[in-house]
């Protein structure tokens, strides 16, 4: 279990020497900030990047998203579908040969979606997320999408690009639905649920058909965290994980320190380190704070070294 640092799409020295000084093994890029004018990324433009993160002594162990309009159609069964899946494979065929093992992506053409945010302690601004605001918001893909033609959809992408994965010795995740509730705009949000998750892993068993743990929002769900932890990651299906804590579980919730929320974090690092996980976990989101910046240094420092030092208690026994 490592601690990691991601978050941001440019892997420019200040960012690196950050994530070097406070510690970080591995970097996830968010959505990196690379050439793709054709809907596709291209081989050297990945390898530049593993390159210019090795070093600084660190392994770029994931990128997580491409930009949505590569594979919105693939999510949404739209005309240019087949063209999107053409590139995407090439995509993640140049992700894997470029020496990056793990892709995390999502199955939310509305990405995430927040309400107003709200002052949590002392002051700092957390994003929030109430249902009941959200569904008076209008429709963002010009009609009502049904849950059976999103599975079709997922389903049909599964089937065709984990073979693939598998080809290539990389492995592929998805990332749950934030928030997690039935629809937003028109559009299921699909991967809401536990039972969501063991329908997905099953719908190609393979080590490349995997879940991109975040679980921050698998806390959302009104589910149990502890359980749905404990279920994945004995089954080796957690890539890597977004170890972020919130208020509560839909309808309504806010982000919180990850020493503040309703979650206690280190029984979930119990249970990772129970099961011998070998991935490594990053912040993912945090409250702004005092004279942060825009990314949000100052709370990203705290929060990892939060996340070091409960690797180090569960590892010491306590």
């Amino acid at each position: 279990m490592r601690p990691g640092f991601g978050q941001f799409k440019t892997a420019t020295p200040e960012y690196l020497e950050f994530a070097a000084q406070f510690g970080a093994t591995d970097i996830l890029l968010n959505t990196p900030d690379l050439p793709g004018g054709n809907g596709r990324w291209e081989l050297r433009d990945l390898v530049k990047l593993r390159l210019s993160i090795e070093q600084w002594g660190m392994k770029l162990s994931a990128l997580e998203n491409v930009p949505t309009s590569f594979y919105e159609d693939i999510m949404l069964g739209g005309p240019e579908r087949d063209g999107q899946i053409e590139n995407m494979i090439a995509t993640i065929r140049n992700i894997a040969r470029a020496g990056i093992p793990i892709f995390g992506y999502n199955w939310m053409p509305s990405n995430v979606w927040r309400t107003p945010p709200e002052v949590i302690r002392g002051g700092a601004i957390a994003t929030a997320f109430d249902n009941e605001f959200a569904q008076t918001l209008p429709l963002t893909h010009g009609r009502v999408y049904t849950e059976e033609e999103m599975w079709e959809n997922l389903e049909h992408w599964i089937k065709i690009i984990t073979p693939i994965a598998e080809e290539e010795g990389i492995r592929l995740g998805i990332h749950p639905c934030d928030p997690p509730v039935e629809t937003l705009g028109g559009v299921p949000q699909l991967m809401r649920s536990f039972d969501a998750y063991k329908r997905l892993i099953e719908i190609y068993p393979s080590e490349s058909n995997a879940i991109e743990f975040c679980q921050g929002t698998f806390s959302e769900m009104n589910e149990d965290i502890y359980e749905m932890i404990e279920y994945f990651v004995s089954r080796h299906k957690i890539l890597y994980v977004h170890f972020r804590n919130v208020s509560g579980q839909v309808p309504k919730f806010r982000e919180e320190f990850i020493n503040t929320g309703y979650v206690d974090m280190y029984r979930a690092m119990q249970i990772y380190d129970k099961h011998d996980f070998d991935g490594f976990f990053i912040d993912d989101h945090v409250p702004h704070t005092h004279e942060d910046t825009a990314w949000g240094h100052r709370g990203r420092a705290f929060a990892n070294g939060y996340i070091q030092a409960m690797i180090e208690a569960v590892q010491k026994g306590g």
